[in-house]
Parts: structure tokens; C-alpha cells; sequence
């Protein structure tokens, strides 16, 4: 029997008739065998996430060693869902278990996990089958990093007799026993890890939308819906901002090509967006998406003759490491030299980035220019197609706007612009109508 892994996002576990959705899309198709779920999110606009609200406990710990209230008002939202949904399970308890724990461990990571772990015992009381806490199978190593390896082997011994099971997403445990998470929206990296593990036909991903966009659907009204894309495409759309799915959860299941598909709880019939390793031509666009990020700033540097400089770049790559400020993008010309970073990353940190720079590598001009955002048009069908460039350039003089800006990848399937963040909007919508028909 095919093995289908199931994760399902804050809004899908936000109240018990979203939770009950779940159950009648797990239960209508048996190969569904492996859960994931995260923390509750919004119920409203108004309303705040599980994970937020854990956080906030953690912080009024450290201030005050107490978060009553707070905990509170998580303790209602999980006693409304087990009571709305009927569950014979003594939820009291498990909440006492983890304010004590956060008490006691006055880690920030234990007390985020939390909003999982409790996600996961009501889920699996609601399906009726076995739950199994991600601390006994997702490793991290003594440096904090995940252990991929230590990991894979851990689940895949640990389920190859499962039939069915719920697992919470966003944490495992250390070399130590303590908890630790993944970066927030990790939960999909869990169910990446789960679904590699399983050898799973398909990693289906569930949450508040039918899919990847081409663009942002409040730049853009009602644009065109992306029915596949490429790992790599994925990649590079959400580096820029396409923050559907977390860039991560790529890793572990390109080891087996395992498929990502995209759906949407609260519309279970559409097909959503299927992720692949490598994806044919389907459609008559050359381009598969577009994605941006305001927030950017660029130290430009002009030195006659820096090309023959040998180490000239990695001098000035030097001082943003020594500062600890990672770059986006280094765009150079013959006497010319950029690097982007977010704004961030630099902030509190320019003056003293500036002054080393000119120390060390003795500009003829630098300076920091600020308010930019970085667009990129991402697609395999861009590569060596020519003339994609140039249309781009042209659609965007036509609307008087100055790019500030370019790079490309080697691939050929990534036009990076950067432009005044005042003409972010305008620059994502005059690709989209230059491109998509």
C-alpha cells in the first residue's frame, strides 16, 4: 500500500470543526497514514497563534518566573477543542504538565514546542489512532543542528509497523534530551522528514490555500494558479518572499524525489500545486512565478583597478562576517562593487561596516543607499529562452520604473531586480501582465 504523509498548518488546527475537517480528509483515503500537525493559529483577524502566545509565556517567565494569565488563555483554547470535539481526555492534566515545564525548563524552545504537542495528543484522540512524540525521532546534534542521518534511521525503524499515527511537527530533541525546534513554519520540515522515512508516495501539505500563486494575490488581483513547479523553482520562490511552504522541507525528500502537493483544508476537491524534482512544460508561460521582498540596502563601493586586486572581494566580505552580516547579493562591474543586504542584518551596524570597509580596502567612493526591494522572476522555461530579460527591462521602463538592480543566476531560471521600494507593487504586477496572458 502506497504511504501518503499528511501535514496540516495553524489555520487547518485552529478551532474543532477545522479539526474535524482534518479527521474526514485523513479518513477518506487510507493510504493517508502519517499526520503532522501544528500548533492552532488564528481563529479570526483578532485572535492570536498558540505558538505567539507560548513564546510570550516563556518571556514572562524569564521576567517574572510566572505566565498565569497568559497560560490562561492557552489553557481555554485547548479546553474549548477537546470539549467541542467530545474527546474523552483529561486535557487539564497535560496543560498543567507543560506550564510546570515551562517553569522549570525556562527554555524558549520547549515552551514554543508545546502548542504541537498538545495539537497532537488532541488529534490523535480524535482520529483514534497512536500518537508519537517527535523528541524520540528527530535528532539534533551537540552543535544544535539537525541530524539527518541520526533522524532518518530513528523514524524509519520506529514507524515501519505504524499503520496509522500523529505526529506534532516543529521539534525534536538534542543529543541531551531537551527539546529544540526548527525555525518557525517547521513543521513542514517535519513532515518532510517523516514522509522520507516512510518512503511516501506523496507529501501532501495542507493548509489555508489552494496552491502557489504565480504572484502575490494582494499585489495582483486573481492571478493565474501554479499547477507544478520544480524543487528548484520552490526554492528560489520562497527565498523571495512565496512563503506558502518552508524553503527547507525541500531537503529530505529530494533523497527519494519524493512529490509535495500543495492543498487546501477548507477546499479539499482542487488539486492544489504539485512540487516535483523535475517538472515537464505544461502551459504556454515562460515564466512560473514571481516573488519579492521589500527591506534591502545596498553598500556601493567604486575603486579604479579593483579587478586587479587579487582577494579584493573577499577582503570586503570579510568585514560584513566579522560583523556577522550575511549578503544577498554582490552584483560588480570592471570598477564596482555592491552588496545587498536586508536591512535587518545592517541595522546598528552601518557606520562601523562603512569605516572598517574604507580601512581595508581603501575606496575611492562607498556609500549606503537605502529603501530597496529585490523581485524575482523564477522559471525553467526562462532558461537560455531569449529575449525573457529584455521584456522584463521593457515592461518595467514602460511604467517609468528605475531598476536599480540585476543579477542572474548561472541557471538562467532567476531575473533578480532591485528596485526604489516605493515601486515594489507596480514592478511585481508590470511583469505579471507583461508575461501571463
Amino acid at each position: 500500500m502506497n504511504t501518503k504523509v499528511c501535514k496540516f498548518g495553524g489555520t487547518s488546527m485552529a478551532n474543532s470543526d477545522n479539526i474535524n475537517a482534518i479527521a474526514n480528509i485523513i479518513e477518506s483515503d487510507k493510504e493517508r497514514r502519517f499526520v503532522i500537525v501544528s500548533a492552532p493559529g488564528k481563529r479570526n483577524s483578532n485572535d492570536r497563534k498558540i505558538t505567539d502566545m507560548l513564546y510570550a509565556c516563556y518571556h514572562q517567565v524569564e521576567l517574572n518566573g510566572e505566565c498565569m494569565e497568559t497560560f490562561g488563555q492557552i489553557r481555554e483554547r485547548y479546553v474549548e477543542i477537546v470539549n467541542d470535539l467530545k474527546l474523552d481526555i483529561d486535557i487539564d492534566k497535560y496543560l498543567d504538565e507543560v506550564y510546570e515545564g515551562i517553569i522549570k525548563y525556562r527554555s524558549s524552545d520547549f515552551a514554543a514546542s508545546r502548542g504541537e504537542y498538545l495539537g497532537g495528543i488532541i488529534m490523535a484522540k480524535r482520529l483514534g489512532v497512536e500518537f508519537i512524540d517527535p523528541k524520540d525521532l528527530i535528532k539534533f546534534n551537540a552543535n544544535g543542528d539537525f541530524d539527518a542521518e541520526t533522524t532518518n534511521e530513528l523514524t524509519r525503524q520506529r514507524l515501519k509497523d505504524v499503520t496509522r499515527a500523529v505526529i506534532p511537527g516543529f521539534y525534536g530533541a538534542d543529543t541531551s534530551g531537551n527539546i529544540k525546534t526548527f525555525s518557525r513554519g517547521g513543521s513542514d520540515i517535519t513532515g518532510a522528514i517523516i514522509a522520507r522515512a516512510t518512503e511516501a508516495s506523496v507529501y501532501e501539505n495542507w493548509t489555508d490555500v489552494n496552491g502557489f500563486m504565480i504572484c502575490d494575490p494582494r499585489i495582483v488581483k486573481n492571478p493565474a494558479h501554479i499547477a507544478e513547479l520544480s524543487y528548484r523553482e520552490l526554492r528560489e520562490l520562497a527565498y523571495m518572499g512565496a512563503n506558502v511552504l518552508h524553503p527547507e522541507s525541500i531537503f529530505p525528500v529530494r533523497y527519494n524525489n519524493i512529490p509535495i502537493n500543495i492543498r487546501n483544508t477548507f477546499e479539499p476537491e482542487h488539486p492544489g500545486t504539485m512540487i516535483v524534482a523535475n517538472r515537464k512544460s505544461t502551459n504556454n508561460n515562460i515564466i512560473t512565478g514571481i516573488a519579492g521582498k521589500k527591506g534591502y540596502s545596498i553598500v556601493f563601493i567604486e575603486k579604479s583597478m579593483m579587478n586587479s586586486e587579487l582577494g579584493f572581494a573577499r577582503r570586503v566580505l570579510s568585514v560584513f562576517e566579522y560583523y556577522g552580516v550575511s549578503f544577498e547579493h554582490m552584483p560588480s562591474g570592471i570598477d564596482t562593487l555592491s552588496i545587498v543586504v536586508s536591512d535587518s542584518e545592517i541595522a546598528g551596524k552601518e557606520d562601523v561596516i562603512i569605516d572598517r570597509l574604507k580601512k581595508t580596502i581603501s575606496p575611492d567612493h562607498i556609500e549606503l543607499l537605502k529603501g530597496f526591494s529585490l523581485i524575482a522572476t523564477v522559471g525553467h522555461d526562462m532558461s537560455f529562452k531569449p529575449g525573457t530579460a529584455c521584456r522584463i527591462f521593457n515592461a518595467l521602463a514602460k511604467q517609468n520604473i528605475n531598476i536599480r538592480m540585476i543579477d542572474q543566476g548561472s541557471s538562467e531560471m532567476n531575473i533578480i531586480v532591485g528596485v526604489n521600494t516605493q515601486d515594489y507593487e507596480k514592478t511585481i504586477e508590470s511583469i505579471y501582465n507583461e508575461f501571463i496572458k
